[in-house]
Formats: structure tokens, sequence, C-alpha cells
């Protein structure tokens, strides 16, 4: 049985204003500059794994390989549903000089010329004054408690229930290879990064020109950081 959860105020406040933040976001220094949607997150991918559901004979008990071992690794990813492209590296841990490398990734993937739009949640690492934010992105913070509001979390779902499912990683290494695995493939397919990622309610209209998330399909790249 189903169950209704309503939306939080702050949630239907941001979804009915997002044109009037992505807008406030944006310097006039950058105007006339293409701008680009992006959405950031982090996550925990570690040896225990994820179960699913599989294709099995009717009445019988498939087997599937779980680890119960701790060793993980964080995933930072972000994506950009009009282009269908993504930006993500993977780390020891979550912190600043983290979340400074990951900027870097993703403003390296911002296409010439154009302004990045990154809409990534409050988390401690991504409003330190220690933050680098490159030239070519602006940041635009989630309401919090809102994890609905980011596309990314649906995106590690589906990477869980497809890329990162029973699976037995050996140490530290494996995990990481399985986490640049997951992402590159996932990077190969764009339109599902889209379908994945697409909010019908980014659309913004700047210096008279509207930006949405449905458009150019390239590929994207990856990088491992130790």
């Amino acid at each position: 049985m189903s169950h209704y959860v309503p939306l939080s105020k702050g949630t239907q406040a941001f979804k009915k204003n997002f044109a009037d933040l992505a807008r406030a976001a944006i310097p006039d220094s950058v105007a006339g500059k293409p701008i680009e949607f992006w959405w950031q997150d982090e996550a925990r991918v570690g040896r225990q794994g994820t179960l699913t559901r599989v294709w099995a004979r009717r009445g019988s008990r498939p087997r599937a390989l779980r680890d119960h071992r701790f060793t993980s690794a964080y995933l930072f990813g972000a994506a950009c549903p009009a282009r269908g492209v993504g930006a993500a590296i993977v780390m020891p841990e979550v912190n600043v000089d983290a979340m400074n490398t990951h900027l870097a990734e993703i403003s390296r993937n911002v296409s010439v010329g154009a302004i990045a739009l990154l809409v990534l949640d409050g988390a401690g690492w991504h409003s330190s004054p220690r933050l680098k934010i490159p030239d070519n992105i602006v940041l635009l913070r989630l309401p919090p408690y809102a994890p609905e509001l980011n596309p990314i979390e649906n995106l590690w779902e589906y990477l869980r229930g497809n890329q990162l499912s029973h699976i037995v990683s050996e140490n530290y290494e494996a995990v990481v290879d399985g986490c640049c695995n997951a992402w590159n493939a996932l990077m190969w397919l764009p339109e599902v990064l889209t379908s994945v990622t697409d909010r019908a309610y980014a659309q913004v209209k700047i210096w008279g020109r509207w930006y949405d998330l449905r458009y150019r399909l390239t590929l994207g790249n990856f990088r491992h950081q130790t």
C-alpha cells in the first residue's frame, strides 16, 4: 500500500521559484554567455554492495553475491542533462579538498565559453570559505532536507541497480575500479543520463534566452583521484 507524502514548503518554493533563484545566482559579469545547468552530489560506495531483482524461473530462489566487509570510497558525480554529459571523481573521503578537485573536474567539462550553474545541497564541504570555485561555475544551493530535488540521487539509484549490484570487491582498489567502470558505462548512455536527471521545472529565461535541460547529447569524461 503506497502513501502520499506531501512536498515540504521549501521543496515547493524551490521548484516554483527556480527561474528567479537561477537568475539571482548568475552575476551580471557573465551576461551574454551560454548557461549550462549541472547537478552535483556524492555517494558512498562500499564492499557490501547492493542486491537487486533478477530474472529467474518462477518458484526458484536464485543466489546472488553479497559482500559483508566495510571498505568504501566516495563517488563525486555531476551531470548536465541538456548535453547528456557528466564529470566524476572517486575519493577516499569527503572533505573540502575533495570537493575542490571535483569542481576543477566539472570546470573542465563545461562547454568552452559557457557558465555552469551547479545545483547542489548544503553540505559543509559545499559551502566552506575554502572552496575554490572556478570562473566558469556558479553555485546554487538546494533548500535543506530536500534530497528529492537533486536528480543525482536518482542517478545513484540507477547505478546501484544496474552497475554496482551483485559485486564482491577484494579491496579498496577494486571498489574504486567498480566506481570508475560504473560511471564510464553511464557516460556511454547519454540518453539515460538525460532521462534520469531531467527536471521540467528547471527552465529559465536569462538575458532573453530560454535555457532548459533537453537538447544536445555528447560524451563526458571521468577522472579517478587518489
